[in-house]
């Protein structure tokens, strides 16, 4: 089965809602203006993205553990070494200003789809991890461009 199951589709593409909402607020000031004085400022621009991308690269981490607990022996210690990799990442690299920022987090994505494929390779992921994944990593990435630029 390569089609993820509904629920993991559905939550999927709404963990791409503040990244698409961040992306939007940069690019339309206007929209950024109103989001801080309404929402406040959390929830616009870059702060958002940034703020949002750490905390999902730490998530992904986890997931990738959970991936580690079906393995054994060497590849077991192997999938845990790995899997603390992205939120290790992010703990590291994202305090620099948001440009630096974005554009770590924007490595860190691509790094974390390299990840996934491993798991996936050693039969760890679901045969419809790596389709899901993609194109979630796609529209991150294309999200966070407008704070790198």
């Amino acid at each position: 089965m390569t089609r993820p199951p509904a629920s993991a589709l559905l939550l999927g593409l709404a963990g791409l809602l503040p990244f698409l909402w961040g992306a939007a607020t940069v690019l339309w000031p206007g929209l950024g203006l109103w989001s801080a004085e309404t929402l406040g400022g959390r929830f616009a621009g870059p702060y958002l993205q940034l703020f949002y991308g750490t905390i999902i690269l730490a998530f992904m981490s986890g997931v990738l553990w959970g991936f580690a607990t079906r393995a054994e022996g060497p590849r077991a210690a192997a999938g845990y070494a790995l899997s603390v990799i992205p939120a290790l990442w992010a703990f590291f690299t994202t305090g620099g200003g948001p440009t630096s920022a974005a554009t770590s987090l924007a490595v860190g994505f691509l790094a974390l789809l390299l990840l996934d494929a491993q798991f996936a390779r050693w039969g760890l992921a679901p045969a419809w991890w790596m389709p899901l994944r993609t194109g979630l990593t796609a529209v991150v990435v294309l999200c966070l461009l407008p704070v790198i630029l």
